[in-house]
């Protein structure tokens, strides 16, 4: 048996159908003074040119190579809009995962879309917690059974493993995905997902019975929950995960995370690398004989164009040219930073078979937009009332409903719908549909007694922040139009909306928790998604028909783009549950 066992490995996450560079910002600091630097990073030709480059070095010094995706490569841009997975199962199979965990988004419709993409991809997906053994075998878009599907064994009650030549052994990678998927995403009814740390630990036990030590867990549970897996669960080789978007590595000096690259709970080391294929996480790992990690260098890094804008912080002075080389140069000397060679191959691929048809949409421009629009999921010390766009698009759901229903009181939107910040200038189709709102979800209306809306809010609340209950992520804080709450989160369970008003006849009211109130939502938000249960008390509810999330807020700018940029009135006042 040998000493020691090296393994390099390759991985990303949450890339969201991001083929294209990504824009990215950072923050960096000369002589007392900030600036703000803006480019392009990652992709997926940039991708397949630092890939095949870890794994030719890998191979030159004969050793294994894993190159893993932690899932959600599903939705986010135009790509999926237009080609709904083949795209990304054409581009994916150009990189050459070994393997891609379940992501939430992968099943945000459903099973047939991932029945398509199995179809199409060369590289098995790990769903190890997902337990088909009830679903209809008769029915189209099956996944029961597939040959590239790594499911839930309910005659073992363990994951399937995928099992990978590991020198002298054999290296195990399992794939656990969120156990509350049903919670945020639409898998069909047949279709279950059962304890992630149940199974992960009765697979580990399985594992190590018939002598396999080096396991890895190819993780979309998000950071947190790794963390608590790691915790409970020996015997852990690393974890390899996503779900929360987190960028790992210390980039302080460049105005972003802080967050240890592999951070390591119970000797198991935790990998994240960020979203949207902007980073690509690189390490390499030596084990010893039991499975346990004794040496570890890594990164994230960057891929990064050469057109880079520099300004102040504050926007008000122009920088001056020689200031702009040297933070140029400083940032491309950053560890985390490396340039933008890319594979020609994938850049063809992608700019001759798939680009063409989004161009149309971006020559399409809605509306001028007067200033920048930040999009944060939770309220801040900098944005007290959190984002600066959902709101808006709360008023657009409520706008277009109202021609439907005009007694409608109010829109109530999910901060996880809204995918990222309004920039200035002008706003273009494509930046609606492929970027800011890319889920094409249905509106639906529902006539509600108060005391539920309160119950709504304080619940999702308490999912984005993990206040007391386990969260389904950041991405269910409500962001209301025609309603405002105050919300404390260091009070009870149950009382923490202190205050409730609803916008009518021109003036704020309380809002009466035994009235009957007209609400619009995403059929997402309304079928009770992420927290959002006590919507399904309604007394009805109705879809409208021809109208999706992105039509209402595009309609919208349209009609009503000059009056994005007036102060929309602050509906959201939070405080947190965290002492200070």
């Amino acid at each position: 048996m040998q000493k020691s066992y090296r393994l390099s490995i390759a991985h990303i996450n949450d890339t969201h159908s991001n083929f294209e560079p990504s824009p990215v910002q950072f923050t960096l600091t000369d002589n007392q003074q900030s600036y703000q630097l803006e480019g392009h990073s990652g992709g997926y030709a940039r991708l397949g040119f630092q890939i095949n480059k870890a794994r030719q070095q890998a191979e030159s010094e004969q050793t294994p190579f894993l190159f893993l995706h932690g899932g959600d490569s599903f939705q986010g841009t135009l790509y999926f809009r237009e080609f709904k997975g083949a795209a990304n199962a054409h581009l994916l199979n150009l990189l050459k995962p070994d393997a891609m965990v379940l992501g939430n988004h992968e099943i945000d419709a459903g099973n047939s879309p991932v029945q398509a993409f199995l179809n199409r991809i060369d590289f098995p997906v790990l769903a190890g917690n997902m337990d088909l053994s009830h679903e209809d075998r008769l029915k189209a878009g099956r996944l029961y059974g597939h040959p590239m599907l790594y499911d839930f064994d309910d005659s073992s009650e363990t994951a399937k493993v995928l099992i990978k030549p590991f020198h002298d052994t054999k290296m195990a990678i399992i794939g656990i995905t969120l156990d509350k998927m049903r919670l945020i995403a639409r898998p069909d009814p047949d279709t279950h997902f059962v304890n992630a740390i149940d199974t992960t630990s009765k697979t580990i036990a399985r594992l190590k019975q018939q002598g396999i030590n080096h396991i890895i867990v190819l993780s979309h549970l998000g950071l947190d929950q790794d963390r608590e897996l790691a915790a409970q669960v020996d015997g852990i080789s690393l974890i390899v995960g996503g779900h929360s978007h987190t960028l790992q590595g210390q980039m302080s000096d460049i105005g972003l995370s802080d967050i240890p690259y592999a951070e390591t709970i119970n000797n198991t080391p935790i990998l994240h690398a960020g979203k949207y294929a902007e980073t690509l996480g690189l390490v390499e790992l030596v084990f010893d004989p039991v499975g346990s990690v004794t040496q570890l260098v890594g990164n994230n890094y960057f891929m990064l164009g050469e057109h880079i804008t520099v300004t102040h912080v504050d926007g008000n002075k122009s920088v001056d040219s020689n200031t702009s080389h040297k933070l140029i140069k400083q940032l491309f000397s950053h560890p985390s930073v490396r340039g933008s060679q890319h594979d020609e191959h994938i850049h063809q691929v992608i700019h001759t078979q798939y680009r063409p048809s989004l161009d149309a949409l971006e020559n399409q421009i809605l509306a001028h937009i007067p200033r920048d629009f930040i999009h944060t999921r939770l309220p801040s010390k900098h944005l007290p009332h959190g984002s600066e766009i959902a709101p808006w698009v709360s008023r657009s759901m409520y706008k277009s409903a109202k021609h439907i229903e005009p007694n409608i009181d109010f829109a109530l939107h999910n901060a996880g719908g809204v995918r990222q910040s309004l920039n200035k200038g002008q706003l273009s189709l494509a930046d609606v549909v492929g970027r800011i709102l890319p889920f094409e979800l249905p509106l639906t209306l529902y006539q509600i007694m108060g005391k539920y809306v309160i119950e709504a809010l304080e619940s999702a609340i308490n999912s984005a922040t993990n206040n007391g209950i386990m969260g389904t992520g950041a991405g269910s804080f409500p962001y209301p139009y025609g309603l405002r709450y105050f919300y404390d989160g260091k009070k009870i369970k149950g009382q923490r909306i202190t205050q409730i008003e609803i916008y009518k006849q021109d003036t704020w009211q309380p809002l009466d928790p035994n009235k009957l109130y007209i609400g619009v939502s995403s059929a997402y938000t309304a079928a009770g998604k992420e927290g959002y249960d006590a919507l399904l008390h309604a007394h009805w509810q109705q879809p409208i028909e021809h109208q999706t999330l992105p039509e209402a807020f595009v309609d919208f700018v349209s009609q009503h783009g000059h009056l994005i940029g007036k102060t929309l009135f602050a509906n959201v006042h939070y405080i947190s549950h965290r002492e200070p």
